[in-house]
């Protein structure tokens, strides 16, 4: 279990740091004039750019700012890239308009997408000095949400639909004289095998595994591991199924 104190109030308004490091630090993830002005111009002249031009300054300037981009990557607009350095791409990978890549952290990997990978509009992925692993050919739905604050992990072919909410940390609320919000930020992680599927609306905790092909049906609550071949639904998620039972049954 990986466990930190985190207090991001207090690092956005000490006043000891100045706005512009404060900005570098959160945003870039590197300090230094060169890093800045590199970030901030391929962002300023190719993230908003609608259309085929866009696709194209995208997949030609974005990789000088990310830690490594296949072949083949598409760009939708507005994408939101924090401590892009960290954010390594495989080829043939889709990220639609308005995603969040935020790699963000002191001593973590980062994000790390395969090969063959489809991310929906508007999904989120948000470390907090955590690290989040898709395998190759993971397709997301819109709205997604992975929250990492150790790892993340997806497996191959897993298929992820709309507004699913991964969320790898929580925090401790033992003490009665503090908020939970001023208490240590604890995570297991979450481990979820290939050739899942989850329905939309899921929201699965920190500590959970899920195995290798198993099916979580729409808006269950997976607060607890699910083995292999299972299908689990409901809050919280309970097996009611195993697949290789309902194949010998075809």
């Amino acid at each position: 279990m990986k466990q930190e104190t985190v207090e991001i109030q207090k690092e956005l308004f000490d006043q000891k740091t100045s706005a512009l490091k404060k900005y570098q630090q959160l945003i870039i993830g590197k300090i230094g004039l060169g890093s800045l002005i590199k970030y901030e111009l391929i962002m300023l002249l190719t993230s908003w750019v609608p259309g085929a031009l866009g696709l194209v300054l995208r997949m030609k300037l974005y990789p000088l700012l990310l830690g490594n981009v296949g072949r083949g990557v598409t760009f939708g607009q507005n994408v939101v890239l924090r401590h892009p350095h960290k954010i390594k791409i495989g080829d043939n990978v889709v990220i639609d308009d308005n995603v969040v890549l935020d790699a963000k952290g002191q001593d973590n990997d980062g994000i790390t997408i395969g090969n063959g990978v489809f991310l929906g509009r508007g999904t989120i992925f948000n470390c907090k000095n955590g690290d989040i692993v898709l395998d190759d050919n993971v397709n997301m739905g819109f709205n997604c949400h992975i929250f990492s604050a150790s790892r993340v992990k997806l497996g191959k072919n897993a298929l992820i639909a709309a507004n699913c909410y991964m969320i790898g940390g929580t925090h401790k609320f033992t003490r009665l004289d503090i908020s939970p919000l001023e208490q240590e930020r604890e995570s297991k992680g979450i481990d979820m095998g290939a050739n899942i599927w989850l329905g939309s609306n899921v929201q699965v905790m920190d500590g959970v595994t899920v195995g290798h092909d198993a099916i979580i049906g729409t808006a269950a609550v997976v607060n607890d591991s699910i083995p292999d071949y299972a299908i689990a639904v409901g809050i919280p998620a309970k097996v009611i199924k195993n697949r290789k039972d309902a194949a010998k049954d075809v």
